[in-house]
């Protein structure tokens, strides 16, 4: 076997590891073996509201239920359905409920609800009047109604109150295999709103060829401009990043490779990336590739990008890593495994990404959620959901 190929099945075996650390243990409840193998769904979308009240959405049964909190999670409020009728509800993973409010005072909560088919699904969304007390029935998000992929969706609000849905979605795919043609991976579609959430115009493809199953970061540019970041399949089999910009109707303006390790797997790692864009307009991420979790500034290069400021994020069992930036700093969350708890971890920087701080938050014996960042005004906080613990709140120092 060659040094290279020893290096790869290395890499393949570190990922393996790696995965199989993230994934929630089993809880030990005296239930039957299969019954104990089912994975917690612990999947929980958090974000503090413009009053300062910190709202965590999570799947209970077949219903999502939002609690809200005045003192930053030590106290929560009964919870409130925001899906009154049950339905299917994926909650684990990259596959978690979000969570936004708009400029006119609702509360957005978006999910995607499983199909009969396995791995198909449909993009749902409700909203609340009232700050989260009540919600108005769901609705469907994108007017394709086929048994298909519609799954993994994003969720944001600009400035302008504009509201922009992006998921991973296969209807392309299956049209290349009804024509006996081949296609890598899936789409990303995207569909906005231009009244708060209540109703969505017709949806658009972004790009042809994304990765299965990993979640679509977003932010927004100086200027308003949506930005998606995913895990693509670029030509023949390279699992790297893609940056879009969006245009006002959810159509691309650009559509540019962000990430250049050229990582060749197939099959998708379940790991999506983060971004975040700062006060002076640069664009922050973190991502995973090659069995390591990465950080980076991703610049304009001519037509392109490229990365500055590449560092690796933690150790090798490094996970899901989360960003963003507040008061002139940048933080990024992950967790990871040492063997026997699984620990959060944080970095700081006051210098734009130039050197990082970092800092232990806290550690679980049990099963975990990926951790969000989120901000209150210019505060950071890790939101951290674990099977033991529950709902984690840690103020980054």
């Amino acid at each position: 076997m060659t040094t290279e190929s020893c290096r790869a099945a290395a890499r393949v075996a570190l990922l393996l590891l790696t995965l199989l650390a993230a994934l929630p243990a089993a809880p030990d409840d005296g239930r039957p073996a299969a019954a104990s193998r089912a994975r917690l769904e612990l999947g929980t979308g958090a974000a503090f509201a413009p009053d300062g009240t910190l709202f965590a959405v999570s799947k209970e049964g077949e219903h999502l239920v939002l609690r809200r909190s005045a003192d930053r999670g030590t106290r929560w409020s009964p919870p409130t359905l925001v899906n009154v009728v049950s339905e299917a509800i994926a909650a684990s993973g990259d596959s978690y409920p979000k969570l936004a409010f708009t400029a006119d005072g609702g509360v957005l909560v978006a999910w995607s609800k499983p199909l009969a088919k396995p791995h198909t699904g449909e993009i749902r969304l409700a909203r609340s009047e009232d700050g989260g007390l009540s919600f108005a029935a769901p609705i469907t998000v994108h007017h394709d109604r086929a048994e298909i992929t519609h799954r993994f969706e994003s969720l944001a609000v600009g400035a302008d109150n504009l509201v922009t849905v992006a998921w991973i979605d296969k209807r392309d795919l299956e049209a290349a295999k009804a024509g006996q043609a081949d296609y890598r991976g899936a789409a990303i579609y995207s569909a906005v709103s231009r009244d708060g959430g209540r109703t969505f115009a017709p949806e658009r493809k972004v790009a042809d060829h994304s990765c299965e199953c990993c979640r679509i970061a977003t932010a927004h540019d100086p200027d308003g401009a949506p930005l998606l970041l995913w895990r693509h399949v670029f030509a023949p089999n390279e699992r790297d990043h893609a940056l879009a910009r969006l245009k006002p109707d959810g159509t691309p303006e650009s559509v540019r490779r962000a990430s250049f390790e050229r990582w060749k797997i197939d099959g998708c790692p379940h790991h999506g990336p983060s971004l975040t864009v700062d006060a002076r307009g640069t664009r922050h991420a973190v991502w995973f590739n090659d069995g390591r979790v990465h950080y980076g500034r991703l610049v304009e290069a001519g037509d392109g990008l490229r990365v500055e400021g590449q560092r690796p994020v933690g150790g090798p069992r490094a996970a899901h890593a989360d960003l963003g930036v507040a008061g002139g700093r940048l933080a990024i969350v992950w967790k990871e495994f040492d063997g026997e708890r699984t620990r959060l971890h944080a970095l700081v920087s006051a210098d734009g990404g130039e050197s990082f701080a970092p800092r232990e938050l806290a550690a679980t014996a049990g099963a975990s959620d990926q951790p969000r960042l989120i901000r209150r005004g210019d505060d950071f906080y890790a939101f951290w959901r674990t099977e033991q613990e529950n709902f984690l709140v840690v103020r980054l120092p």
